[in-house]
C-alpha cells in the first residue's frame, strides 16, 4: 500500500465521512459526490474502497443513531426546525402513519428506501424519534440501510473509476447515475403515495 497516497487521500475520506454523518440532520450536504470523489481519490490503493465503504456505513448509521436520540430528546433545535417547516413536519407525520401500518418486513424495506430518497433519511429519522415506540428494530434496519446504501456509492464510484480514463469523466458519470437512482425512487414512491391516497 502506498502510504503517501494514503495521507495524501486521507483529507477527502474525512470530509466524506463527516459528510455522510452530517447529512442526516443538513439532507442538502452532497455526501454521495463527495463519497464517489473519495472512492476516485483511492481506488488505486490496495483495500481502501472496502474501509471506506465500512467507513462509510458507520458514519451513516452515526448520523441515524444522533438525529434519533435528538429527536426522542425533545431537542430545541430539532423542534423548531419542525415548527418552522410545516413541510417537513407533514412528511414527518405521514411517515409515522405509514410506519404504523406496516408489517415488520414492510418498515425495513421504508428504511432501506428512505436512505436512497433524497432528505428521506431525515424524515425517517425524525418520525422515528417522534414516535412512542421503541427504536430498537429500527436501528436494525438502519445499519442494514447503511450497508446498503454504502456498498451501492462506493462500488458506484469504484467502477466508474475502473471504466474510464479520466477522474472528472468518472466523477460525472458516478454523480449522474447516482441522481438519476434517487430521483427515479423519489418519483416511484411519490406515485405509490399518490395511488393509495385513491
Amino acid at each position: 500500500m502506498d502510504i503517501a497516497a494514503v495521507i495524501g487521500s486521507s483529507w477527502i475520506c474525512a470530509l466524506a465521512l463527516f459528510a455522510v454523518l452530517g447529512d442526516a440532520f443538513l439532507p442538502f450536504i452532497p455526501s454521495g459526490t463527495l463519497v464517489i470523489l473519495a472512492v476516485l481519490k483511492t481506488s488505486q490503493i490496495d483495500g481502501a474502497p472496502l474501509l471506506l465503504g465500512l467507513g462509510v456505513a458507520v458514519a451513516s448509521f452515526l448520523g441515524d443513531l444522533l438525529l434519533l436520540q435528538l429527536a426522542r430528546r425533545g431537542a430545541p433545535s430539532v423542534q423548531r426546525r419542525l415548527e418552522h417547516r410545516p413541510q417537513l413536519a407533514a412528511s414527518v407525520a405521514r411517515v409515522q402513519q405509514a410506519l404504523d401500518g406496516r408489517t415488520t418486513g414492510a418498515a425495513a424495506a421504508m428504511v432501506v428506501i428512505a436512505r436512497f430518497v433524497p432528505a428521506g433519511r431525515t424524515v425517517l429519522d425524525l418520525a422515528i424519534g417522534h414516535s412512542p415506540a421503541q427504536p430498537h428494530r429500527f436501528l436494525r434496519w438502519s445499519a442494514l440501510a447503511a450497508l446498503i446504501w454504502a456498498a451501492y456509492i462506493v462500488t458506484l464510484g469504484w467502477l466508474n473509476s475502473h471504466w474510464f480514463d479520466t477522474a472528472w469523466l468518472s466523477l460525472a458519470v458516478s454523480c449522474t447515475a447516482a441522481t438519476v437512482v434517487s430521483t427515479t425512487i423519489a418519483r416511484i414512491v411519490r406515485r405509490h403515495r399518490r395511488l393509495a391516497a385513491i
